[in-house]
C-alpha cells in the first residue's frame, strides 16, 4: 500500500508539472491568442447600386458588426468615434458597407494608389485561404481615392507590396453626413459602400470564389489623426517638443493584439452563407484551425524570437518550450518538427493524422483531405 500511495503520489506530481507546463507554454503571448471575431456574409436579396447610400432591401436586412475597438484590444481606451460594417454577396461580388463616425470629415488626396492612410481613411483585408500569404488590401479615404495593393506574404518576411496590382471591377462611393474639407462646421459620419468581385481576388486562392460555407480572414481597420487647422486645411497634428507626427489611432473589427495589420492570423472570419439576408439568422463559427492551429502559431512566435537571439532556429521542441503531445477538448494531439539549415516546417497532428503545417515563413496550411 505504502509504495502504491507513492508511485500514485509522484505520478500525479509529474502530470501536475506537465498539466502546468501546457497551461503556461503561451506566457508573454497570451496578446497574440484573444479570441477572433466572425460575421456572417448573407446573399444579397435585390439589386445593389454602389453610391454611398443604405436604401436597398439587402442592407437594412443585413446584420451591422460589433462597433470597432483599439486595434490593441483591451489594453487601450475604446475608440473615439464609432465605425462599423455590413457584409452580403452573390455569385460574383462581396459588398461591403461601413458608417464611421466623424466630427470633422476631411480628405485631400485625389489620385489612386496615393497613399491614404497618411490621412483618415477606411480599410480591409482579405486572405481568402487564411494561409497568411497571397493577401489583398483595399485603402479608401473619404474623398473615395483608393490605395489598393496585393501582398505575396507579410512585410515580417521581408517581401515588398505589390503596389501596382489593380483590383479589377472594383467599385466604391462616399456619402458624406456633413461637408468635407470645412473647419467650421461640425459633421456627422462618412459612409462607404464597395463592391469587390470574386475575379479580383483569384491569386492562387483556392476559396477566392466562396460557396456555402466558405470562411474567408478578413479584417477592418480605420485610420485616424489627431489634426489642427493652418491655413484654413485640416493637417496631421505634431508633437510641438519633438516636431513628430503624433501617433495616429488604429481602429479595427478584430483587435490584433499589436500595432501591427500585417498579421493576417489574428484576422477575423468571415463565414459564407446562402442563405438570403433576410432568411433566419446562423450563428458563424470559427473552423478548428483557429483553435488547433494556435499551436503552431506559438510555435512560429517563439522560433522568429529564438532566431533573433541565438542567430538560427531552434531544432527541437523543448528548446520552445512547447510539448511534442498533449491534449485539449478531448482531442490529442502532436507536433512535429523538422528543421534543415535556415528552414523548418511543423507539422500538427490531431488523433494521429496530419491536419494543418506551418513553416519558418509563416505559410500556414490545412493537410486534410
Amino acid at each position: 500500500m505504502r509504495i502504491g500511495f507513492k508511485i500514485t503520489f509522484v505520478l500525479s506530481l509529474v502530470l501536475g508539472f506537465i498539466h502546468c507546463r501546457a497551461q503556461n507554454i503561451f506566457e508573454g503571448y497570451e496578446h497574440l491568442f484573444e479570441p477572433v471575431k466572425t460575421y456572417s456574409v448573407y446573399k444579397i436579396i435585390d439589386e445593389i447600386r454602389i453610391d454611398g447610400l443604405t436604401n436597398e432591401g439587402s442592407w437594412q436586412h443585413a446584420q451591422w458588426s460589433d462597433l470597432f475597438s483599439d486595434i490593441e484590444g483591451n489594453k487601450k481606451p475604446e475608440p473615439l468615434f464609432h465605425a462599423r460594417f455590413k457584409m452580403v454577396w452573390n455569385d460574383t461580388v462581396l459588398f461591403i458597407l461601413a458608417e464611421l463616425e466623424e466630427p470633422n470629415i476631411w480628405a485631400y488626396y485625389d489620385k489612386n494608389d496615393m497613399i491614404v492612410f497618411r490621412e483618415n481613411d477606411f480599410e480591409v483585408f482579405i486572405d481568402p485561404d487564411a494561409n497568411t500569404h497571397n493577401y489583398f488590401e483595399f485603402e479608401v479615404n473619404a474623398r473615395n481615392t483608393l490605395f489598393d495593393l496585393f501582398l505575396e506574404k507579410p512585410y515580417r518576411n521581408g517581401v515588398k507590396p505589390n503596389i501596382d496590382w489593380n483590383a479589377a471591377g472594383f467599385k466604391s462611393a462616399i456619402h458624406v453626413d456633413g461637408t468635407l474639407n470645412n473647419p467650421d462646421d461640425t459633421d456627422k459620419k462618412w459612409t462607404i459602400e464597395m463592391m469587390i468581385p470574386f475575379s479580383a481576388l483569384n491569386k492562387e486562392n483556392e476559396n477566392a470564389f466562396p460557396k456555402n460555407g466558405t470562411t474567408w480572414k478578413i479584417n477592418f481597420s480605420r485610420v485616424n489623426w489627431q489634426t489642427e487647422i493652418l491655413n484654413g486645411k485640416y493637417t496631421r497634428k505634431k508633437n510641438p517638443e519633438t516636431g513628430q507626427l503624433i501617433p495616429e489611432y488604429n481602429w479595427v473589427w478584430s483587435p490584433q493584439g499589436l500595432i501591427n495589420m500585417h498579421y493576417p492570423e489574428r484576422w477575423g472570419v468571415a463565414c459564407f452563407s446562402t442563405n438570403p439576408v433576410n432568411s433566419e439568422k446562423c450563428i458563424c463559427h470559427s473552423p478548428d484551425s483557429e483553435s488547433s492551429g494556435k499551436y503552431l502559431w506559438l510555435l512560429y512566435y517563439k522560433q522568429s524570437e529564438f532566431k533573433k537571439k541565438n542567430g538560427q532556429y531552434a531544432t527541437s521542441l523543448s528548446e520552445l518550450n512547447i510539448p511534442e503531445n498533449s491534449e485539449e477538448n478531448g482531442s490529442k494531439f502532436s507536433i512535429k518538427l523538422q528543421v534543415n539549415e535556415n528552414k523548418y516546417q511543423a507539422t500538427l497532428n490531431i488523433q494521429g493524422k496530419p491536419a494543418y503545417s506551418i513553416n519558418d515563413e509563416g505559410l500556414f496550411k490545412s493537410l486534410k483531405h
